[in-house]
């Protein structure tokens, strides 16, 4: 018998026992029918893939303040998206708007103004003997300042933008028939500080370092290079976002700009304490929450990815700010989309 006489005998035996098939009685485990349409999960709008793997999360310098709270330790993170710069004013004005028009009556316009609305006098009430007057009228109102990072801004309110941003973003997916993506949220502590390093175990800086200018003497981010000194890196408070080279992962202003909240809350012993995967520290009975990266205010070892900082929950600064990550899923942990 020749190839092709067989696999014709093989497709009408087929076909035959599939006609047979069909007649059975159900009862079959096939998974439940009509679920929603799911295609590979798409970097979200706005956010860069941040590739799972392992690295070694804690101070990669000299411990100036002798703190010991952020000694090496080796950790694994899955893989997840980040926005690629701190949340803008504008960006934020779209949540405030759109928490105007829909939501007003049940939370309230006082909940709203005070709870929600970023908190324009930072800029006088964060510093002494400092004129802040035309930063507390501009900043957040004037468009010259849309695409700078917003600040004055507490941990409950990042919080809150996340949980609006996701129903925005699902929403519109059902409309579509898509499946909804996961929550936006606030980076945990590991996620931030990888994130940060993009791909460089050990660096100081998110650039590497140990330098902070680039070979033709240009500042890498935006903090305070000396005493007295704020403008020699070309901004003398916050920079419009995107103004530095971004990191390995295309990150923007992980260090330097403004600070930005961690989902975690503060604890000196967190390193030895929390697990070696995805490590995390949720603990509503602490007021303190995790701010990463130093900001324009700052000096440089604040900007250094090992470095631990904190500030109380309903604090709002004026050189805080914060932005969103969102898990990858459907995938293995050291995936990435492009």
């Amino acid at each position: 018998m020749n190839k092709v006489l067989a696999a014709s005998i093989f497709a009408l035996a087929s076909a035959l026992l599939g006609s047979c098939a069909s007649k059975r009685p159900s009862g079959d485990l096939i998974g439940a029918e009509d679920r929603p349409i799911y295609n590979p999960q798409e970097v979200p709008f706005g956010m860069v893939p941040c590739p799972g793997g392992t690295f070694h999360m804690g101070q990669t310098d000299q411990d100036i303040s002798a703190s010991m709270v952020n000694m090496n330790k080796q950790v694994t993170i899955a893989g997840f998206y980040m926005d690629e710069t701190e949340i803008t004013n504008n960006e934020y004005r779209q949540f405030i708007e759109a928490i105007k028009q829909d939501s007003l009556d049940v939370l309230g316009e006082e909940y709203v103004m005070t709870e929600l609305y970023p908190d324009t006098t930072v800029w006088v009430r964060d510093f002494t003997y400092h004129m802040g007057d035309p930063l507390l009228e501009y900043y957040y109102t004037h468009p010259a300042f849309d695409e700078y990072p917003v600040v004055g801004v507490d941990w409950f309110a990042a919080k809150y933008f996340c949980n609006w941003r996701t129903k925005f973003k699902n929403a519109a997916n059902e409309e579509s028939g898509i499946a909804p993506d996961p929550n936006f949220r606030l980076p945990s502590e590991a996620e931030w500080e990888y994130a940060a390093r993009g791909g460089r175990d050990l660096a100081t800086y998110p650039w590497g370092g140990p330098y902070l200018r680039n070979s033709k003497g240009c500042m890498l981010g935006n903090f305070k290079p000396g005493r007295g000194d704020y403008a020699s890196d070309g901004f003398a408070y916050t920079s419009e976002v995107g103004s530095f080279f971004p990191n390995d992962f295309g990150l923007y202003d992980m260090a330097g700009n403004v600070s930005e909240w961690c989902d975690d809350a503060y604890m000196e012993a967190s390193v030895p304490v929390v697990w070696d995967l995805n490590p995390t520290n949720p603990d509503d009975n602490e007021p303190r929450k995790v701010v990463r990266g130093g900001s324009w205010k700052d000096i440089a070892y604040f900007l250094e990815t090992g470095a631990r900082n904190f500030e109380y929950q309903d604090s709002a600064r004026s050189y805080i700010g914060f932005r969103c990550s969102m898990i990858q899923i459907g995938m293995g942990t050291n995936s990435s989309l492009n």
